[in-house]
């Protein structure tokens, strides 16, 4: 049996368009992948479903999963608990999928320490301004919040030399293109291995 496919770390900025590239390549089917459903005691948005979005979760159940060491890596972001749970990536990984982590760059730097077998990319807008910009047009967060993911993506923006690629998100259908070819690399990575 062949060893399983390398985590794909997909982190970014508020507003870089991290979901909407995700989910378009996703909606394709073409590729063996799985996205981990993220669990966050942050409220919902709307239109976001429970188990489909988030598992959204109250602070005692997330902080009891800590516990019983349910989480692959896990990060208090923007005032609410983010995490990954390794059910939501061991059992796709078994099953010769890529598993993609939509993950900050505080869990990545886990998910990094804890699996040897990780690809991280990172996406940008090609400003903060664009940024700021996208998290106004989206209509979800107050003035405060939008200042505090502001100020979270010029942190974040600091660490994307630590990732093995970095996509600047400026034209939605070729970032989708150089998304799709960084996966491909790894799926035909393994079938030249077998």
């Amino acid at each position: 049996m062949s060893a399983p496919l390398p985590l794909i770390i997909v982190s970014g900025p508020s507003g870089s368009g991290k979901s909407t590239v995700i989910d378009r390549v996703l909606a394709q089917g073409d590729l063996p992948l799985h996205l981990s459903v993220s669990a966050t005691t942050r409220p919902a948005r709307a239109g976001e479903r429970d188990g489909v979005h988030y598992h959204f979760w109250q602070e005692a159940r997330f902080e009891a999963q800590i516990q019983a060491g349910a989480f692959l890596e896990w990060a208090q972001v923007h005032g609410f608990y983010y995490g990954t749970l390794r059910r939501e990536v061991e059992p796709y990984r078994r099953q010769g999928r890529l598993v993609i982590l939509d993950i900050d760059v505080q869990g990545a730097a886990q998910v990094r320490k804890r699996c040897a077998d990780v690809v991280a990319v990172f996406l940008k807008s090609p400003s903060l301004a664009v940024d700021e910009r996208r998290l106004r047009d989206r209509g979800t967060e107050d003035e405060a919040s939008i200042q505090r993911r502001l100020a979270a993506a010029q942190r974040e923006l600091a660490s994307a030399g630590e990732y093995d690629y970095q996509i600047v998100n400026d034209d939605l259908e070729q970032t989708i293109k150089q998304f799709r070819a960084i996966l491909k690399r790894y799926l035909k990575r393994d079938s030249n291995a077998g």
